[in-house]
């Protein structure tokens, strides 16, 4: 997915800043005697420089070297863009000036080789610190260690639980038990057989407890 560009009033800004700085460096070099390409490689030799020792500066903040050189390089930019402003005539550059170009090159590429290959800052090793033993105290007690509490006397023992109820088997009525009675009587002497306790229930149609409180009483199996 492609990023929109979109115009920054701070991206256009240095885009101006350093297209000026580097059209300076081109006058000041030309009219120093460097001329054709000679002449814009000084903008992006002293640029490249301030750019590798804000880089450094960016990783070893303590560099001094990286200061040095960042400074250096900076000043030649200033001073360029001021010589250019009209205080210097152009047409009658001064010697100590076409010296100074003529040697930058050389100071640049020395400059650019120790930023370059200059070692990082080393971490600071922690110090070791040794440990101290303890010294050994002797502890006298005058009085006697209370016992320590037994948990297991401490405990309250529980209370059995009591038994569950036991069921009580409702009373039947006399007249009810007649009743059965008649029934099972009437199936013995119609089937020769005692009369079944479900088939009891089915005819009464009693609750359970009370057709097996019947059936207790008849003896039915």
């Amino acid at each position: 997915m492609s990023r929109s560009i979109r115009p920054d009033a701070v991206l256009v800004q240095a885009v101006i800043a350093g297209a000026l700085s580097f059209a300076h460096l081109h006058d000041l070099a030309e009219a120093a005697g460097q001329s054709g390409w000679k002449a814009w490689a000084y903008p992006v030799s002293v640029d490249l420089l301030l750019v590798a020792a804000w880089r450094r500066l960016r990783t070893a903040r303590r560099d001094r070297s990286a200061w040095t050189w960042f400074v250096i390089a900076l000043t030649a930019s200033l001073g360029a863009n001021i010589a250019t402003a009209g205080l210097l005539d152009l047409t009658h550059v001064p010697a100590w000036l076409r010296i100074l170009v003529a040697g930058w090159p050389a100071l640049a590429f020395l400059g650019g080789t120790l930023l370059v290959h200059s070692p990082t800052e080393p971490a600071t090793p922690a110090q070791a610190v040794d440990e101290v033993a303890a010294p050994e105290v002797e502890m006298h007690r005058t009085d006697d260690p209370a016992p320590e509490p037994d948990h297991a006397a401490t405990v309250p023992e529980l209370a059995p639980s009591p038994p569950p109820p036991a069921v009580s088997t409702p009373a039947v009525p006399a007249a009810l038990l007649d009743h059965a009675r008649k029934i099972a009587d009437a199936h013995r002497a119609a089937t020769g057989t005692p009369m079944p306790a479900e088939a009891m229930s089915a005819r009464l149609q009693l609750p359970a407890s009370m057709t097996d409180a019947i059936a207790a009483e008849l003896q039915l199996t």
